[in-house]
């Protein structure tokens, strides 16, 4: 008996952490690693992020999702780093470097000009969904979707490409810890979601 006590004494409390360290990581956060440069140059390559995971998502949020299903490229067990552009219902429209939400350009100040109108390219929502063969072909984002875009356009695969992000495959939010980056890149990650 004295045995099981001393096996118990040191199993229990392995255990308890066990299951707390899947708790916070299933429910409030999670540490995880960029890999590619299609988010330069607010977030390069093996930077390390933080995944929030109750926040609510706005336009401009930085996301971490699932890849696998969304992108017929990506492996299974893969995700991406991408900026929110349109949330469900939104109309959007990329014109001579600038993006229009609704209408209504979007001030994107944390990538300069040059990426802007280098790499993002002249199209709708529709168009893009005619050239690549979407399922969807509306000129609006789908309910439960959102189209996301990668800060460094001009190499980016991102909605352009494949269509839209499954609100079920959102992992969370991205924060940038404060002793990774600059103030500028922090804050072109942490607050600019509007």
């Amino acid at each position: 008996m004295k045995v099981l006590r001393n096996i118990l004494s040191w199993v229990v409390p392995i255990v308890v952490a066990v299951v707390i360290v899947l708790l916070v990581r299933t429910y409030l956060f999670e540490v995880v690693k960029v890999s590619g440069g299609s988010m330069e140059p607010n977030l390069t390559n093996n930077e390390r992020m933080v995944v929030i995971k109750p926040l609510k998502l706005k336009r401009l949020s930085v996301i971490v999702f699932d890849a696998y299903g969304e992108d017929p490229a990506a492996a299974p067990n893969t995700n991406y780093v991408k900026r929110v552009i349109g949330l469900p219902g939104d109309k959007v429209v990329s014109k001579n470097g600038y993006i229009y939400v609704n209408n209504q350009k979007i001030n994107q100040p944390f990538i300069s000009q040059a990426e802007r109108t280098g790499g993002t390219g002249n199209w709708t929502l529709a168009s893009l969904a005619k050239k690549n063969h979407w399922t969807y072909r509306g000129n609006t984002v789908p309910q439960g979707h959102y189209f996301v875009l990668g800060d460094h356009r001009s190499i980016s695969e991102d909605s352009r490409a494949w269509g839209y992000v499954d609100a079920n495959k959102v992992m969370g939010v991205v924060k940038v810890p404060f002793w990774t980056g600059t103030r500028q890149h922090r804050t072109n990650i942490n607050t600019m979601a509007s």
